[in-house]
């Protein structure tokens, strides 16, 4: 544990590793692409592509982190989830994504792509896919909230989304959509299509938030039947989706919503199994630590260059 809390302090970005389990770890990596050794990424992508291989029927994706770009590695944090041998068997795939706001810009956690080997679904594994590491992050932020989006045609992601952040819009339960609803969903879908595949030619009705003929911008594959797409067990998410979407068309909901203190309460008492919930707060404080610590470590440091700060020149220079 010693040797783990040292390596974590030492790092820039969020690498960490914890057990879902007996049979299961999970590594949560952030921006891969911008630090990560080129054999390293090779084999993370290769991880993510055998996953895909094991969930698509037919055809391949080429979008984020398909498309083979480095580039796209750097705005992304990977939740790779393995047996204890190592055999990768879920991943997802969050994406950064920083809207050009006034004054300040706004940072949300796209939750992204999420794959899981058939042969290994029902192993309760929603807990780690969507909301562990927007939970990491929030402890990072010092519980200040975050805004997370999604985007799915699944009842049951839309279900799981709705049960599990703060203020999601839209959803059956009904709820406000507020004007940062409106003004985020704006941004995103004017400049962050390319995050979840939607093509420049499919539309967005502002008043229920669906994206219309979604499945035009290199997630085609992804595209469901209504029969295909995996159903919640409260029957509401379903009602919704059925009302909402026109599957024949491919038709997507934009779900915003934020991680905060509620959110948390709610994420740990009903989501992470009691076997988990000491081993994810430990891993949180251990985030949260290391952004504390590390500057400081930086600030000591006069030998080298850090922000705006030079170096101590050495006697005789």
């Amino acid at each position: 544990m010693i040797g783990t809390i040292l390596k974590a302090i030492g790092r820039k970005y969020m690498d960490v590793t914890l057990r879902s389990g007996p049979d299961y770890t999970v590594r949560i990596i952030e921006r891969p692409g911008l630090w990560m050794a080129p054999d390293a990424l090779a084999e993370l992508s290769a991880n993510l592509r055998q996953i895909a291989a094991k969930t698509l029927d037919a055809g391949s994706l080429t979008y984020g982190v398909f498309s083979g770009d480095k580039a796209r590695m750097e705005a992304v944090i990977i939740t790779l989830v393995a047996r204890r041998d190592g055999t990768p068997i879920a991943f997802n795939a969050l994406a950064i994504m920083t809207l050009q706001d006034s004054p300040h810009p706004t940072e949300v956690l796209h939750l992204g792509l999420v794959m899981v080997d058939p042969a290994e679904r029902s192993k309760n594994l929603s807990w780690v896919l969507y909301g562990l590491t927007c939970f990491l992050i929030f402890f990072r932020r010092q519980f200040r909230p975050i805004w997370v989006s999604n985007v799915t045609q699944v009842p049951a992601v839309v279900g799981m989304v709705s049960q599990m952040f703060s203020d999601v819009w839209p959803g059956p339960r009904g709820g406000r959509r507020t004007l940062n609803h409106l003004l985020l969903a704006r941004r995103i879908m004017a400049s962050q299509r390319h995050i979840f595949g939607v093509g420049a030619e499919a539309g967005f009705d502002e008043d229920r938030f669906v994206i219309t003929d979604a499945y035009t911008g290199g997630s085609d594959d992804l595209k469901k039947t209504w029969d295909n797409a995996p159903k919640h067990r409260d029957v509401q998410f379903n009602d919704f989706c059925a009302k909402m979407l026109d599957y024949g068309r491919g038709d997507d909901v934009l779900q915003l919503g934020r991680m905060d203190i509620a959110a948390m309460r709610g994420y740990l008492l009903r989501e992470v199994p009691k076997s988990a919930i000491l081993g994810v707060v430990l891993t949180g404080g251990l985030v949260a630590l290391r952004r504390l610590v590390l500057p400081a470590i930086h600030w000591a440091d006069g030998s080298k260059p850090w922000s705006i700060l030079r170096p101590r020149k050495g006697p005789g220079a």
